[in-house]
């Protein structure tokens, strides 16, 4: 873990990185959900037992990593609603800062995909959520 951390914090534009259970690797470059959310359907097996290391990860974005199945979690900064998810699926995790919720990209109030999923715990309701959530917005076709 400690070297997708590492990457993470050295490469700038990078918002998180998935390092596969047979060591490849995924990067993220879109802030939100999205890159994810498309790991997990696209080619779920990708996830299947590892590791994700992300600047923001709040309840969605834990959900989404439970349903691919990682293993184990970094976060820069960590939601207390994905610490819950985390714990629950006993997912191993470690962040650098916990926050009560996730902030919205405006700065004004709860992250939108935080508060969509805060009454829900399971991943696979989780997921036709957030996908209806990104194709609403057009941010998926």
């Amino acid at each position: 873990m400690l070297s997708l951390i590492s990457l993470l914090h050295s490469t700038p534009d990078l918002c998180g990185v998935v390092r596969s259970a047979d060591g490849r690797i995924a990067d993220f470059h879109r802030k939100g959900v999205v890159d994810l959310y498309t790991l997990v359907t696209s080619n779920p097996a990708f996830l299947r037992g590892g590791q994700l290391a992300d600047r923001v990860i709040g309840r969605g974005a834990a959900l989404l990593a439970v349903k691919g199945g990682v293993t184990e979690v970094y976060a820069d900064t960590l939601s207390e609603h994905a610490l819950e998810i985390l714990q629950k699926a006993d997912v191993r995790y470690s962040y650098d800062k916990l926050v009560p919720h996730i902030t919205n990209w405006a700065g004004d109030g709860m992250c939108l995909v935080e508060a969509l999923t805060l009454e829900v715990s399971d991943p696979d309701v989780a997921l036709p959520l957030i996908h209806d959530f990104l194709q609403e917005r057009g941010i998926i076709g």
